[in-house]
């Protein structure tokens, strides 16, 4: 799956993943044929990994929310629709800034914590004739709220443009929190709301703190203040006659470099923000689908070892004819290499898998001496005694071919997840790796236990 290899390489020159990977905004408008181009290339990437026949239903069924996330991304790049999500913690503003933005009242605004529950959006006509919605999102550190931090979460990383909101200095759940969605976006806006409680000089000073706390997080440029919902202030009047009223009044919000720098933002990065940022929700979702396509082959690789690992085991173990149990034993090798190949769908002749047998027992031979001499001095035995010594000898030697088996299964297993590659360090570096995280006596007492209970099961079956 290369979706994120072609997402990646659709990138306009300067353009990062991450927006601290640049400390400028782009020189130039990214649409037209440009976003025409990132548009089509997230579509076709989208509708490929919902398509793509080599993923196991288990995969999907186990990957079900993020395939049905993958459908969404895919209708809004159908609407050609971009999504701008309010983040943050209780209390800071998010559903008073985008009422301010909206100029109506559209989402709740409550004193008390909490209130955004679950998610809620509103199309935002001020910009791109209503090709924008504005969302809102719960708070990322209300208490017993981990629920509705997740869901936050997960609506931020469906979104174009981050408005990351707080109202004074980064608190360290903050912080974390805005280096996660920093990671995750392009575009993450610093809102500083609430300026009108603070004097210029404080604004100025939490200004520059809040500039030296996210530098390498953020690029220059994404910090702005807001004040989205002044509070209420009595105003007193005067009359003609010198009498005096007083009134409760609440200031007009205070949105404009917001709006402005919002703007830009769309104007410059606009839907191709929806394209990339698709894109690399595919390009992760396909890491974790072949990761999950690997567990799953490992453990059908995993019951196709042991099985043969067993019937080797019992082909050399208690073949009573001198000599016979070693062909056996190389033919069920090359057949469990065949096997895994179909498993990996990396498909080898019985040629291919014998040559691959032999590399990998060369390093066997040279890494496990004294457990190959166990084997040979037990088919000696058998050799010399005309097969009496059969039943004190054989589960012994069973055993050791059946954790040869093992190992060999496990090595050729290494070999193909990797492409049909040793990788650096050749045949004799994962051999020795395999060797170093088995427990080899746990395996041999598991074979020996199971050859007798096999042999156990031998005359009652006749």
């Amino acid at each position: 799956m290369k979706i994120w290899k072609r997402v990646r390489a659709a990138w306009p020159p300067g353009w990062s993943r991450r927006a601290a990977d640049t400390e400028t905004e782009p020189e130039a408008p990214m649409e037209g044929e440009a976003g025409a181009r990132h548009l089509a290339l997230a579509r076709e990437s989208l509708r490929e990994l919902l398509d793509d026949p080599r993923v196991p239903e288990t995969v999907r069924a186990g990957l079900a929310e993020d395939y049905e996330r993958v459908r969404r991304l895919l209708d809004k790049l159908e609407e050609g629709t971009v999504h701008v999500a309010v983040f943050g913690r209780v209390s800071v503003g998010k559903s008073a800034l985008l009422n301010a933005l909206l100029g109506a009242e559209r989402f709740a605004v409550s004193p008390l914590h909490g209130e955004t529950r679950v998610s809620a959006h509103a199309q935002w006509d001020a910009f791109d004739a209503g090709g924008v919605y504005l969302i809102d999102t719960p708070g990322i550190n209300e208490v017993d709220g981990e629920e509705r931090a997740r869901l936050a979460h997960d609506v931020a990383a469906e979104s174009d443009v981050v408005l990351f909101v707080v109202d004074g200095d980064l608190t360290e759940v903050e912080f974390e929190a805005l280096k996660q969605v920093a990671g995750e976006h392009a575009a993450v806006l610093l809102v500083l709301n609430k300026v009108d409680r603070y004097t210029a000089d404080e604004r100025e000073r939490l200004s520059e703190v809040l500039a030296r706390r996210v530098a390498g997080v953020l690029p220059e440029g994404r910090l702005v203040l807001a004040s989205a919902r002044p509070a209420e202030r009595v105003r007193v009047r005067v009359d003609a006659e010198g009498r005096e009223t007083e009134s409760v009044e609440r200031p007009p919000a205070d949105i404009t470099a917001l709006e402005e720098r919002l703007w830009a933002v769309l104007e410059v990065e606009g839907k191709t923000l929806a394209a990339l940022n698709a894109g690399l929700f595919a390009g992760r979702l396909s890491e974790r689908v072949t990761a999950r396509v690997l567990e799953v082959k490992r453990e059908l690789g995993e019951r196709v070892i042991r099985m043969y690992s067993l019937a080797k085991g019992v082909a050399v173990g208690f073949n009573p004819l001198p000599g016979a149990d070693l062909v056996a034993a190389v033919a069920l090798d090359v057949s469990m290499v065949v096997h895994l190949g179909k498993v990996y769908g990396l498909p080898l002749s019985r040629a291919e898998a014998g040559r691959l047998v032999a590399v990998i027992s060369g390093q066997l031979i040279a890494l496990m001496g004294s457990a190959w001499a166990i084997n040979l001095v037990a088919s000696l035995l058998k050799l010399g005694s005309g097969g009496l010594s059969t039943l004190a000898t054989g589960t012994a030697q069973g055993a050791v071919a059946w954790y040869a088996t093992y190992v060999v299964g496990r090595a050729a297993e290494r070999y193909l997840a990797a492409g049909k590659s040793w990788g650096e360090g050749g045949p004799k570096r994962r051999v020795r790796e395999i060797l170093d995280s088995l427990d080899r006596d746990s395996l041999l007492r598991e074979a020996r236990e199971e050859l007798l209970a096999r042999l156990r099961r031998a005359p009652a079956q006749e």
